[in-house]
């Protein structure tokens, strides 16, 4: 009977010293980029060994590029329609977008780390890039699925429109925020965003 025990709670020691590391690294890297992120400051962040980080994570690259997916399955998780008993489709639009604009508060990682390498170049591509840019492809298929669930009338030329429309103002709307400045309601930026993705949407649906 001791050693299932034994093995489970290696199990579970495992899953939060991983937990930990990703929680290092998002912290590091959201404060001084890919480049400023080592192995060394993770390993002192989270109290444990570097040894530990390589078991878990091959090098740097691999590191950043899970703490990419994780964020971005929880964002994920809030980019889904809310039923027709939210109301009308203003209402289940804006409804989204506001927790949209919570995942991001809570788990900015996905956006902040992702927007970083998308906008550097390499001559070798970090993977955290290219995981960053296939999530981003899968999400925007999310919000092209969300549109075409809300006005099925509009033709491919259309969604892709919007989707671009809608991804691009979530993406300046969130790096004002990151830049600081003036106190800003991220959430409330989110539904007056869903107000105007909407009405284009009606425009383009009667047009």
């Amino acid at each position: 009977m001791t050693r299932p025990q034994t093995v489970r709670r290696k199990r579970a020691n495992g899953v939060e010293s991983r937990l930990r590391i990703l929680d290092a690294a998002a912290d590091i890297a959201g404060e001084r980029g890919y480049e400023g992120t080592s192995i060394a400051a993770v390993s002192t962040k989270c109290g444990l060994p570097a040894s530990s980080i390589y078991w878990h994570f091959k090098d740097k690259d691999d590191l950043i590029a899970a703490v990419i997916e994780r964020s971005f399955d929880t964002w994920l998780a809030a980019v889904l329609l809310p039923g027709e008993e939210s109301g009308t489709t203003l209402e289940q639009a804006m409804a989204m977008a506001a927790r949209v604009a919570r995942s991001l508060v809570d788990q900015p990682d996905f956006l902040r780390l992702g927007l970083m390498l998308a906008l550097e170049r390499r001559p070798v591509e970090p993977r955290g890039r290219t995981v960053f840019l296939q999530v981003r492809d899968v999400a925007s298929r999310k919000i092209a699925e969300t549109v075409t669930g809300l006005f099925p009338g509009l033709d491919d030329a259309a969604v892709r429109t919007l989707t671009t429309y809608a991804i691009a103002g979530a993406d300046g709307l969130f790096v004002q925020q990151e830049i600081g400045g003036a106190p800003m309601d991220l959430v409330a930026m989110f539904e007056l965003h869903a107000r105007s993705v909407h009405d284009l949407a009606v425009r383009l649906s009667e047009g």
